[in-house]
C-alpha cells in the first residue's frame, strides 16, 4: 500500500515529519517497507542566475556562462540550447551528486575552458524525462534551496511516498483514511472528518438493478446511479500527481476517480458506459461456459456459480473483480452508470483464483471492505465526478440491503494486564477505542463496520496495547509455580533424544536435518509410499509422501556428497517417521549411516572399509546413552532394505525391538545412487524402557568380590547354523550365572567333513554368592552343552 504525505494530510492534520510517521506506523503494526523522499536527493541543489552567456571559443554548441551563486560568480560551460543571459536556473556545484547521470561533480575542463558546476535539466534531477534544455524557473532568489522552491511552487515533485505492508487482518489500512485514523489514535495529529452529504438526484435512473435470490449471499447490497452529460477528459493535475506518485498511470477523469476512491477509502468502484448497457443490470450466478472480454483485453470463461453482472444481452462485468471491455469508458463517453456494491470476500477470492485475475478490486474485496461505506462511497464519488466532469446525477438505485455487521464485546480493563502485561488506565483504554471508531456503551464496545478483524474481547485488548505501543512493555520473569527446586522442563523422551544426538556427534557423525517429505519411489524402498502417507498438496513431485524412515534422507545426502567428491561419510538424523496420516501414526527415530572407509588412506593400512560391526558398536553406544539395558538379544529378520545375511535386530525379546544395524541391501544403494559399502543403524527411543527409579541418585555400585571363571567349548554344527543361534542358546543355560558368551574361533573343513563347521565359544561365569566349585562348573557346562545341542543339533568337538 503506497500513499504520499500530502494525501495523508488530506485526512490527518499533523506536523509530524516523515520519519516520525514511519516509526509510528511500524510500531502500530503497519510496517513501513520503504520511503521515497525526492527532497533527500535534491537537498544540495540551489538556485542561481545567469548573468551572461557567450560562445565557447572552440565549440559551436557550447556556451560559457557567468552564473551568480550564493558563493559568488562562477564560470560554467553549458551545452543546453536554452542557456542564455537572464534566466534563473538550478545549480549543481563541484562535490554535488547528480542522480540522473549518477555522477559526483568536480571542477572540469571542457575544450580548454574551466567549468565550476552544472546547470541541471529535469531528467538529470530525476524530476521527469525532459532533457531538451536546462530548467528555467519563473521565480526564485539566488542561493535559495531548490527543494524549498518546489515545496512552494510545485509540491508534488517533493512529496514523500510511503509504502507499508498490510497484513490480511487489516483491510481498513488499505485506504489512506484508515491509516490516518490509526495515526490520530496514536496522537500524531487530528483526524479530519469528511461530511456525508448525499447528492440529490435530478431524475429517475433509467437502468434498474436486480439481484437473484441465490446470489444475495454473495452480493447483499448493490447501489448505483446514472450520471449524464459528463466530459471524460484528463483528470486534474493534483489527481494525476497523486496517482503517479503511487505507481498508477492516469487514464481519464472517470477511471482516475475510481482509482482514487480505491486507495483513499478502500472503496473499489466501477463505471459503465451507460450508452453501451443494453437494458437493465442483473447480478446472478453463471451457469458455466459464458465468456467475457475484460478491461485487460483478455477473454475469461465463467465457471458455474461465479457471480456475474449482466445486462439484457449477457455478461458485462466479473462481479467485484474486473469490468468488461464492451461497456468500458472512453474519451467519447457521455453518460455513465456508477456502481458501488458489497461482495462476499470468500466468493470473490475463489472466483479470482479460479480465473487467475489479480486486480485492485479483487485484492480489497477478498480482504474485506466497509459495508457501511457502500452508499456513502457512491455519494462521494458522484460528487467528485460532478466537480471534475460535470453532468447531472440521477436518483440512486439500491438492490438488497446492508448486511448486519453489528457486534459488541465487553471491555475489561484488567485483561490488558493479564494478556499483555501493561498497566493502562481504564480511561485511556476507552479513549483509545473511541479514537479508533469504537462506540462505547457502559462497558460494551461496539465494533465499527470497517474492522472485520475484531472478533472478541482479546482483540479489544490488542487494539489498546497496539496504540499504547508494545515498546513500552517491560520484561518481567514469570513467577515460579512451585517452591523449591523446579521440575524438569524436558520430558524423558526429549532428554533421551538430546543425549542420543550428543552421543552420535561425539562418535564422529555429522547431523543432518532433512525434509519429512520424500518422493514416492524412495518411500516405497523403505515400506512407505502408500496413499495413507501421500500429501494432498505437495510442494513438488519430489516431496509427495511422508517419510517412512530416516534412511532415505541420509542416503540422498550421501549421494549428493559422493557426487561432489566426498566418499567417506558419517551422517545421522533424529526426527519423526510416519506409517500413516492420522494422529499417532508416527514415531521418533534415530538413524546413522556410515559410507566408505573408516579413515583416510594410510601407509600402515589402518584404514579399512566400514562394516556392520562399526554400525553395531555405534548403535550400542547410543542405546547406552539413552539408558537401554546392557543385556540384549541380537536376532535376524529385519525388513527387506537390509542385507539378508549381514544385519541384526537389537531386542529385549522377540517382540521388543530397540533398533536394527547392518549393511543396506545392494539394490537400495543402487536405487539411491550411493556407492558402497554402506552400513547403518536405526533406533527407536520410545522402545527403550524407562528406568524404574525416577530419582536423580545413581544406584549403588555392585562390585563382585568372587573370582569369575571362563570355560571354552567347541561345537561341531551344520555349516548353515548361525553363530548367533549358538551364542543365544549357551547364554540361556543359566542367565543368573553366565555373564558373557562370545565366539573366538571358526573352523571349516579338515576332518569335520562336508557341510560341517566348528564354532568355539568362551563362556564367562560370574558367581555372586559363593565361589564356584568344580561340580558347579561341570553342572553349568552340562546345561550349556544340552542347550546348544537342542538349539543347533551340535555336538562337542572331540
Amino acid at each position: 500500500m503506497k500513499f504520499t504525505l500530502s494525501w495523508l494530510k488530506d485526512h490527518l492534520d499533523t506536523t509530524a515529519s516523515v520519519d516520525e510517521i514511519a516509526e509510528a506506523l511500524t510500531d502500530l503494526g503497519l510496517e513501513v517497507e520503504g520511503i521515497e523522499n525526492p527532497a533527500a536527493r535534491l537537498a544540495g541543489f540551489t538556485l542561481a542566475h545567469v548573468k551572461s552567456a557567450s560562445q565557447h571559443p572552440d565549440a559551436d554548441r557550447l556556451r560559457v556562462c557567468v552564473v551568480e551563486t550564493n558563493e559568488g560568480e562562477k564560470q560554467i560551460v553549458c551545452g543546453a540550447p536554452n542557456a542564455r543571459e537572464g534566466i534563473t536556473v538550478v545549480l549543481a556545484k563541484p562535490g554535488d551528486y547528480v542522480p540522473g547521470i549518477d555522477v559526483t561533480l568536480s571542477v572540469g575542463n571542457i575544450r580548454g575552458v574551466e567549468s565550476h558546476g552544472m546547470m541541471c535539466s529535469e531528467r538529470e534531477l530525476e524530476l521527469s524525462e525532459e532533457h531538451d534544455g536546462i530548467i528555467e524557473l519563473p521565480s526564485g532568489e539566488v542561493g535559495e534551496l531548490f527543494i524549498d522552491w518546489l515545496a512552494e511552487n510545485d509540491p508534488a515533485k517533493v512529496d514523500p511516498v510511503i509504502e507499508i505492508a498490510i497484513t490480511p487482518n487489516r483491510p481498513d489500512a488499505l485506504g489512506v483514511a484508515g491509516i490516518a485514523r490509526d495515526l490520530a489514535a496514536r496522537g500524531l495529529g487530528t483526524l479530519k472528518t469528511r461530511a456525508y452529504a448525499p447528492v440529490p438526484g435530478d431524475f429517475d435512473c433509467p437502468i434498474k438493478v436486480t439481484i437473484d435470490e441465490d446470489t444475495r449471499d454473495g452480493c447483499p447490497l448493490f447501489t448505483g446511479r446514472l450520471i449524464r452529460d459528463v466530459r471524460n477528459g484528463p483528470s486534474p493535475q493534483w489527481l494525476q500527481d497523486q496517482l503517479r506518485a503511487i505507481g498508477l498511470r492516469p487514464i481519464s477523469a472517470l477511471v482516475d476517480i475510481t482509482n482514487y476512491m480505491t486507495y483513499d477509502h478502500n472503496r473499489p468502484l466501477h463505471v459503465f458506459d451507460a450508452d453501451k448497457v443494453k437494458g437493465n443490470l442483473r447480478i446472478h450466478r453463471a451457469a458455466g461456459g459464458e465468456t467475457l472480454k475484460a478491461l485487460d483485453e483478455k477473454e475469461y470463461t465463467f465457471q458455474p456459480g461465479m457471480m456475474v453482472i449482466s445486462d439484457d444481452e449477457g455478461p458485462e462485468s466479473i462481479a467485484g473483480i474486473m469490468g468488461g471491455e464492451a461497456t468500458g469508458c472512453t474519451e467519447e463517453t457521455v453518460n455513465v452508470f456508477l456502481e458501488s456494491a458489497y461482495w462476499d470476500n470468500v466468493q470473490i477470492a475463489l472466483a479470482g483464483r479460479a480465473l487467475k485475475i489479480n486486480s485492485d478490486a479483487r485484492y480489497r474485496f477478498e480482504r474485506g471492505v466497509d459495508p457501511a461505506y457502500t452508499l456513502e462511497g457512491l455519494e462521494h464519488a458522484t460528487q467528485m465526478i460532478l466537480d471534475i466532469c460535470g453532468g447531472e446525477a440521477s436518483n440512486v438505485v439500491i438492490a438488497g440491503a446492508e448486511p448486519d455487521h453489528s457486534r459488541a464485546y465487553k471491555l475489561d480493563a484488567e485483561r490488558v494486564r493479564s494478556l499483555v502485561g501493561m498497566d493502562i488506565p481504564e480511561s485511556e483504554q476507552r479513549q483509545t477505542l473511541t479514537r479508533l471508531g469504537f462506540r462505547l456503551e457502559g462497558n460494551m464496545a461496539h465494533v465499527p463496520s470497517w474492522r472485520p478483524d475484531v472478533q472478541g474481547e482479546a482483540d479489544l485488548v490488542e487494539e489498546v496495547a497496539r496504540i499504547a505501543s508494545l515498546t513500552k512493555l517491560v520484561g518481567k520473569p514469570l513467577p515460579r509455580l512451585t517452591s523449591g527446586v523446579p521440575k524438569p522442563v524436558m520430558t524423558p523422551q526429549q532428554r533421551r533424544l538430546s543425549m542420543a544426538r550428543r552421543t552420535a556427534a561425539s562418535l564422529g557423525y555429522n547431523e543432518c536435518v532433512s525434509y519429512t517429505f520424500i518422493d514416492q519411489a524412495a518411500a516405497a524402498l523403505f515400506g512407505g509410499g502408500t496413499d495413507a502417507t501421500m500429501l494432498e498438496n505437495p510442494i513438488s513431485s519430489e516431496m509427495s509422501h511422508m517419510r517412512p524412515d530416516l534412511l532415505p534422507g541420509l542416503l540422498a545426502a550421501a549421494a549428493r556428497n559422493q557426487a561432489r567428491g566426498f566418499a567417506d561419510l558419517a551422517l545421522f538424523e533424529a526426527g519423526p517417521v510416519f506409517h500413516g496420516g492420522e494422529p499417532g501414526e508416527q514415531r521418533a527415530q534415530i538413524a546413522g549411516l556410515l559410507v566408505g572407509r573408516t579413515g583416510p588412506k594410510d601407509v600402515h593400512g589402518a584404514a579399512r572399509a566400514v562394516d556392520l560391526y562399526d554400525a553395531k558398536a555405534d548403535a550400542e553406544a547410543v542405546l547406552a546413552a539413552m539408558g537401554a539395558p546392557a543385556k540384549v538379544q541380537i536376532l535376524r529378520g529385519a525388513n527387506g532394505w537390509w542385507h539378508p545375511g549381514r544385519h541384526g535386530r537389537i531386542c529385549l525379546g522377540p517382540k521388543k525391538v530397540l533398533g536394527i544395524f547392518g549393511e543396506l541391501h545392494p539394490r537400495v544403494l543402487q536405487a539411491m545412487d550411493v556407492k558402497g559399502p554402506a552400513v547403518a543403524f536405526v533406533l527407536w527411543p520410545e522402545e527403550v524402557p524407562l528406568p524404574r527409579k525416577s530419582g536423580t541418585t545413581r544406584e549403588a555400585l555392585a562390585l563382585r568380590d568372587l573370582q569369575a571363571v571362563e570355560r571354552d567349548f567347541a561345537f561341531v554344527v551344520d555349516a548353515g547354523v548361525e553363530a548367533l543361534t549358538l551364542v543365544n542358546a549357551a547364554a540361556g543355560a543359566d542367565k543368573a550365572l553366565i555373564e558373557d558368551v562370545r565366539v573366538f574361533d571358526e573352523f571349516i573343513g579338515g576332518s569335520l567333513g562336508e557341510g560341517k563347521k566348528s564354532l568355539a565359544i568362551t563362556v564367562r561365569l560370574q558367581p555372586t554368592e559363593t565361589t564356584l566349585k568344580e561340580k558347579d562348573i561341570e553342572a553349568v557346562s552340562a546345561k550349556i552343552v544340552e542347550k546348544v545341542a537342542k538349539a543347533t543339533g551340535g555336538t562337542l568337538r572331540g
